[in-house]
């Protein structure tokens, strides 16, 4: 793997790389509040073992990318899926296969449909389009994140309970909770961060309404993968985006959550891999 720190028009980006640059790029896009440490170095190096280039970053706000004064972020949705498309420049990438889960498959979206000449496939994870007639976050989901004006940001260890907190009430009942790992996880982020209450921000990040209605209009071949027991987004949001987007695959994961956990990754895995053979990189 191979972590590089770059600068364009003045927004720093954190990323890293794994595999083989002359194999098919396949660009990791991480979800709200959380840095590309999420996506597991083993699951990436899985990936690049079946013949990709596997590149993660860490999103405005978290990890070592640009962070802005919590409360207000100076950037839209838009922006964020246009922060994607800068990896791939920097990497020489002309196209890559996608794959967004939870809020990174909101800016998948959304970059499936603004640069559709740089996407090959997209894979959406745990993610929606957020059509009004979809249902709400479970009320635990919501009296959680409630709590979380109350912790002291300055303190590592409040932000490393509340970060495995998290998980936890976003975990399915399928597989035993991974504390141990999502603790290793949550100490990584914050050791890495550079502002840990800006992460706050992507709760207020605006934009993408006029993408996210158009989701019917998105020509790549898109894998859906959604878990039956997510209280955030719920597995609803899931079928009704895979109906939404012509010829789009649905994978259910049976019992799982908002969650990328371990038990899964080999059927999440073996799905991209099988998915993205519809299309190769012409770079």
């Amino acid at each position: 793997m191979n972590e590089q720190l770059f600068c364009v028009n003045g927004i720093e980006y954190a990323a890293e790389s794994f595999g083989d640059p002359k194999h098919s790029a396949l660009l990791l896009i991480m979800g709200a509040q959380a840095s590309m440490v999420w996506w597991d170095v083993d699951f990436c190096q899985r990936l690049a073992a079946k013949g990709y280039f596997v590149i993660r970053y860490d999103n405005r706000d978290v990890g070592r990318s640009t962070h802005y004064e919590p409360g207000h972020p100076a950037y839209t949705f838009e922006d964020m899926a246009d922060d994607a498309i800068r990896i791939l420049d920097q990497f020489g990438i002309a196209q890559a296969h996608v794959v967004g889960v939870s809020m990174g498959g909101l800016l998948t979206q959304i970059l499936a449909l603004r640069h559709p000449e740089r996407v090959l496939t997209i894979t959406l994870l745990a993610t929606s389009n957020f059509a009004p007639d979809l249902p709400p976050m479970e009320e635990k989901v919501i009296q959680f994140f409630t709590q979380a004006a109350e912790i002291d940001w300055t303190k590592e260890e409040a932000v490393i309970a509340f970060t495995v907190g998290k998980w936890k009430i976003l975990a399915g009942s399928k597989h035993p909770f991974e504390e141990k790992r999502i603790n290793d996880l949550a100490v990584e982020e914050v050791k890495r961060s550079r502002n840990l209450a800006s992460m706050n921000n992507h709760g207020l990040v605006t934009g993408g309404e006029s993408y996210l209605v158009r989701t019917g209009e998105i020509d790549v071949p898109t894998l859906v993968i959604h878990g039956t027991e997510d209280p955030i987004i719920p597995y609803a949001h899931g079928v009704a985006l895979a109906q939404a987007i012509g010829k789009a695959e649905l994978l259910t994961l049976e019992g799982t959550g908002h969650e990328l956990h371990q038990k899964d990754w080999d059927g999440i895995i073996e799905a991209i891999s099988k998915h993205s053979i519809k299309r190769k990189s012409t770079q």
